[in-house]
């Protein structure tokens, strides 16, 4: 462990204690907890930053919307409005944040809500469009709701298992917060992640959480979208200007590098608030490169800001693909929202 963060353990123990005295609360009752009337599914983590929540609700909904009718509520990070607010397709990121306007743009007969007091968000979700399943996108520690089925991802680079709380480490809560699952999901897996590898890793899950653990992986759609649908395989004949705000876009130069793409990335934080100056500088430097075939290319859920701003812009669209007992994952969230229903 680096010195610094061997100087932060004694803040590390005073946040875990602030945690589990917060858990123990609401399991005494001391503060009560709402229990929805009808299927409510979490997706979440037990760390900081990016493991994947946005393409496993997307997983969900291109699953299930057919299925049942579906609301999506989340507290739309980094949005400007306040209170509860149903996503439209001409609302601006700003207002609802850019994940539930990514959701909604893709499954504009699901009913998308923001509102960072769960309780009220799901009354309200229930009150003006009555669905079938709730879920709630990054409410793993959002204790006031006491949803009926949670999914825990864990990052195949930087599981659970491997980590320690705030501020010595990532995670927001004891890794013993694990057993509220009812399954655990590694996300961002290699494609050829040997079942040995996969045995490995959920023995050593399960030493913290004995759930089910399943693996997903990331792909990437075949074509570009947004500005320029360009085949993802040409994309080497083009010089790519690549602009991300998100919390790890290591994967995607990954990638685009396997590809042989020349890349020119211009890194933001996760879920930056493009300036004007921001953008002079994003279209300048693309502007710069000298080469006829050219690209300005972000991620989908960077386009949702960037678009309103750029009109030149073009995505890459994701999603999440299990690795193996896909029918299984699914199966176990069907009779859930049977048994509730």
């Amino acid at each position: 462990m680096a010195i610094w963060k061997k100087a932060l353990f004694p803040f590390q123990i005073l946040f875990a204690g602030a945690v589990v005295l917060r858990k123990k609360l609401y399991a005494l009752g001391v503060i009560s907890r709402y229990v929805a009337p009808i299927p409510t599914i979490v997706v979440g983590n037990l760390a900081t930053g990016g493991t994947g929540k946005t393409p496993m609700v997307d997983f969900l909904l291109r699953h299930f919307s057919q299925k049942k009718e579906l609301g999506v509520l989340s507290r739309g990070y980094g949005r400007k409005s306040k209170g509860f607010l149903a996503v439209r397709s001409t609302a601006p990121s700003s207002d609802v944040g850019d994940e539930p306007l990514q959701f909604f743009k893709k499954f504009p007969k699901v009913s998308v809500a923001v509102d960072a007091d769960r309780v009220h968000g799901i009354q309200q979700l229930q009150k003006k469009v009555n669905p079938e399943i709730i879920l709630l996108d990054d409410a793993f520690q959002h204790r006031k709701v006491e949803a009926g089925f949670y999914i825990l991802l864990t990052k195949y680079d930087d599981l659970f298992s491997n980590d320690l709380v705030l501020p010595t480490g990532n995670l927001r809560e004891s890794r013993r917060g694990a057993k509220r699952a009812d399954v655990i999901v590694v996300t961002k897996c290699p494609e050829n992640l040997s079942i040995d590898e996969q045995n490995r890793i959920e023995k050593r899950l399960k030493s913290f959480a004995d759930q089910p653990v399943f693996f997903s992986t990331i792909s990437y759609y075949e074509t570009t979208k947004g500005n320029d649908q360009i085949p993802l395989k040409d994309l080497n004949e083009y010089e790519v200007s690549l602009v991300t705000g998100i919390a790890n876009p290591q994967p995607l130069l990954d990638f685009l590098k396997a590809q042989k793409v020349k890349i020119h990335h211009e890194k933001f934080p996760d879920h930056h608030d493009f300036s004007s100056s921001d953008i002079q500088q994003i279209q300048r430097r693309f502007d710069q490169i000298s080469s006829k075939k050219k690209l300005l290319l972000t991620t989908e859920k960077d386009y949702m800001r960037l678009s309103e701003k750029i009109s030149n812009l073009s995505y890459i669209e994701i999603e999440s693909q299990f690795l193996k007992d896909e029918d299984l994952f699914t199966q176990q969230i069907l009779d859930y929202c049977n048994t509730k229903s």
